[in-house]
């Protein structure tokens, strides 16, 4: 297997259109492999810088879990820092997580964000939604989003042959009139369902908002939730 370690783009985008399949971390495709056979060529974006950024509002898809950091938002860190083991988070990518693992434990903490996606395809760089990484997982350069006000994040214990243990996400944001809004995910097995509340004097609590979604439904996350926007909002200037 010829492994292909572009330093630009174009190199990658021409790797992509030759066939070169993305390794990621190899945490989950190396498995893959050893099973099926392993393909003539891969990739690794472990060299190319934009893959690489991490950022208070950026974070590239060739980044390894353990060198997230304070420099993101909390609730990122906090979800790359529950991933797994020590040796897991050394080698699973940013990309690999949210876009080749059935768990994408970092897709909640994403959606409270507000990311949004850059991918490389074989017609050239764009940017896109969540939905289209985790649907048709494209080769993720790298995620952006505006700072939150604050965030938050839990992730309950689960046992290791169950299904993926809750996880409770929520950040608060600032719109561009000065009001506040909240965002939720919750990942419940292997879905995850997400929420907004606004906030502010002529709108109802965000709590009684939030009881109206689906993630109220889920069992054991309202407490979360609850504990959380309560948080979030104490921490919140006020409007």
């Amino acid at each position: 297997m010829l492994v292909r370690l572009p330093k630009t783009v174009s190199e990658a985008r021409e790797y992509l259109t030759e066939g070169a399949v993305p390794v990621g971390g190899a945490t989950l495709v190396w498995a893959t492999w050893q099973r099926d056979g392993f393909p003539e060529q891969a990739m690794s974006l472990r060299e190319l810088p934009q893959a690489n950024v991490i950022g208070p509002e950026e974070l590239g898809g060739a980044v390894v879990l353990s060198r997230i950091d304070d420099r993101i938002p909390y609730v990122l860190h906090a979800a790359a820092k529950a991933v797994g083991t020590g040796a897991v988070r050394r080698a699973a990518t940013v990309g690999g997580n949210l876009a080749g693992s059935a768990l994408r434990c970092l897709l909640p903490a994403a959606l409270v964000l507000e990311a949004r996606a850059t991918v490389l395809a074989s017609h050239g760089v764009y940017e896109t939604d969540l939905a289209e990484v985790t649907a048709k997982r494209p080769l993720l350069l790298g995620l952006r989003w505006s700072a939150p006000v604050a965030s938050a994040y839990r992730k309950l214990p689960g046992e290791a042959s169950g299904e993926p243990p809750l996880v409770v996400a929520t950040a608060l944001h600032t719109d561009t009139g000065g009001h506040h809004r909240l965002r939720a995910a919750v990942r419940h097995g292997y879905d995850v369902l997400t929420a907004t509340a606004t906030c502010g004097p002529d709108a109802a609590h965000p709590l009684d908002e939030l009881r109206e979604t689906s993630v109220a439904d889920v069992p054991d996350a309202w407490d979360l939730i609850t504990e959380q926007v309560t948080a979030l909002l104490a921490a919140a200037p006020d409007e």
